[in-house]
């Protein structure tokens, strides 16, 4: 196969103009060959290099698309993923990965037998705060982390006009397949798998079918994490709060690539991901018998690192970073979140794949 993946995105919402798109295009390895549209002429004003589809059958006929990239509702993540694999394709799916572990499971072992990559979209690995949070505890700066807590927060009080679907009880809707799909991978690639899980969810919004707000409990052994997020928060907190028996960070804001992105701006301009000086988080920690107490900057993030990575896995057998089984385990944790908040009680974490985490 060439060393230039061709490469199809199937929908033209936010998620594939903001979050796929801008380094698709972008990026050296991959050329946007198509884009299935059922409504509307955007992407063939947007791209007029690709050939626009409103049929997803018919693109996947198409022999020369080498990668689908699957940014559709949450409710087809599964039967677009099997159909592009029996196609022959290697694909990526937007999380949460699919809206059942049984579906996933079902994905996983048809990539086995096909041969084809399958990878999802776990993005939020790639943000500047969570990229520092990873670099500082590599350097053992906080030494053994006994309390993590992250906040995914929005202050939304009508419905979207948007992703509507989102908003809707079916199965796939709500914040926790939405951002908590986010925050469970991210606690799962800094401290492995959990022993049990608590979890509270809540539909707070008066015209709210599905959840708006969660508070997941995650026991890591030493370390509890504790993942929430709400749609009513006007004020925000902290984004990170990491207590370990050496040192805290606490980290504000939030990576400003979405914001960036969503503004039409493109990746390949220069100082990319990084956050303005003030944004630094706070390091209070021991350092060589020594008090520090200081702001530290954050690396830059960078989603394009998602494919450049996953680029090397397609064309020269690179290790996969964002497998398949990981999305399973979000999904798996969904479940048993689930699960706890209708028994009110506390869940042990059986059913999760023990893969490593790169």
């Amino acid at each position: 196969m060439s060393t230039t993946i061709n490469t199809a995105v199937v929908g033209f919402g936010m998620s594939a103009t903001v979050f796929h798109l801008p380094f698709l295009s972008t990026l050296p390895g991959f050329r946007v060959g198509a884009i299935v549209q059922r409504r509307g002429n955007e992407a063939a004003a947007a791209f007029p290099q690709a050939t626009i589809y409103t049929s997803f059958e018919a693109m996947l006929a198409k022999p020369d698309i080498h990668l689908v990239v699957i940014t559709t509702p949450n409710s087809t993540h599964f039967p677009f993923a099997k159909a592009a694999l029996l196609a022959g394709k290697h694909v990526v799916v937007e999380k949460p990965f699919t809206n059942t572990a049984a579906e996933a499971a079902e994905l996983i072992a048809l990539s086995q037998q096909t041969g084809k990559v399958l990878s999802v979209y776990h993005n939020r690995r790639y943000v500047s705060d969570f990229l520092t949070i990873k670099a500082l505890l590599a350097q053992g700066l906080l030494g053994k982390v006994h309390e993590y807590e992250c906040h995914f927060d929005r202050f939304r009080t009508e419905p979207r006009s948007y992703a509507f679907w989102r908003e809707q009880a079916e199965i796939g809707g709500g914040v926790l397949y939405d951002l908590g799909s986010h925050l469970i991978d991210q606690a799962l690639c800094l401290f492995g798998l959990p022993t049990s899980i608590t979890a509270d969810i809540k539909t707070q919004r008066a015209f709210g079918e599905a959840d708006d707000y969660f508070d997941l409990r995650l026991e890591f052994g030493h370390t509890k994490a504790i993942l929430k997020s709400s749609m009513l928060v006007k004020e925000m907190g902290p984004r990170y709060m990491v207590h370990g028996d050496v040192g805290s960070f606490i980290k504000y804001g939030d990576d400003p690539q979405e914001a960036d992105l969503k503004l039409g701006k493109l990746p390949n301009l220069p100082h990319w991901g990084e956050e303005p000086e003030e944004m630094a988080g706070l390091l209070h920690t021991t350092l060589n018998g020594a008090e520090l107490r200081v702001k530290h900057p954050s690396l830059p993030g960078n989603f394009g690192l998602y494919y450049e990575r996953l680029h090397q896995t397609i064309t020269a057998g690179a290790p996969l970073h964002e497998k398949p089984e990981h999305g399973y385990n979000v999904v798996r944790l969904i479940e048993l979140a689930r699960q706890s908040h209708a028994e009110k009680r506390t869940i042990q974490c059986a059913g999760l794949l023990d893969v490593p985490y790169l």
